[in-house]
């Protein structure tokens, strides 16, 4: 290869001024070296690839994807379609999003009106569920302009108190009956601007999961 002309006052190159003591050097510290090369550039990709956003798509009859960053896949709850959570490096859990199946029951009129006689049942279930569970409140949410109702807790997650906030969400049809429960929770340490379950994805590694979710 030839090499590409420099003025004097630009040289001698790193390549030239290394060259000499890269042919003294010995197989073996050559071999150090190269594999070294090689470690550092395998950990720039695996850095490189953490900080890209990651994705995840769901088929079947209901299908629905979204994306996430900072945030690792563990096995879902039985039942579960997903879920993704970051963990402390000692393994406590900072945040955790799941995506689970919600089926209503057959029903007349607006979804707008089914919504919150069916969190009614949710949230007795959750008390059931969670010794630890504190309703917070409830309410009309949208995810991506989509209409959907949220449960806003505090509850006992792996022995520490969490910030939870459920959407219960179904696809923009009439009648619809089948949609998804994504299911949120916040350390209270996990973020300074989280300071209550209403705050859960409004900021932090959560906002992007739920901020592109979409059926379809």
């Amino acid at each position: 290869m030839v090499a590409v002309p420099m003025k004097p006052e630009y040289g001698p190159t790193l390549g030239r001024l290394l060259s000499p003591r890269w042919r003294a050097a010995s197989p073996l510290a050559r071999g150090v070296v190269i594999a070294a090369g090689l470690g550092l550039l395998a950990l720039l990709v695996a850095v490189a690839l953490t900080l890209e956003n990651a994705s995840f798509s769901h088929g079947g009859k209901l299908p629905f994807s979204f994306a996430y960053r900072s945030l690792y896949r563990v096995a879902p709850d039985p039942g579960g379609y997903v879920k993704v959570q970051r963990r402390r490096p000692d393994g406590t859990l900072e945040d955790s999003y799941a995506v689970e199946p919600l089926v209503l029951p057959p029903y007349s009129g607006e979804l707008s009106g089914e919504l919150p006689v069916y969190a009614a049942g949710y949230i007795r279930s959750l008390k059931q569920r969670d010794t630890g569970f504190v309703p917070r409140g409830e309410g009309k949410t949208r995810v991506n302009a989509v209409p959907a109702y949220q449960v806003l807790y505090t509850a006992v997650v792996e022995g520490r108190t969490m910030y939870g906030r459920d959407v219960l969400l179904l696809p923009e049809r009439r009648g619809a009956r089948e949609g998804v429960e994504i299911v949120m929770l916040t350390s209270p340490t996990a973020n300074s601007q989280v300071d209550s379950p209403l705050e859960v994805a409004s900021t932090g590694v959560l906002l992007r999961p739920l901020k592109t979710f979409t059926f379809g």
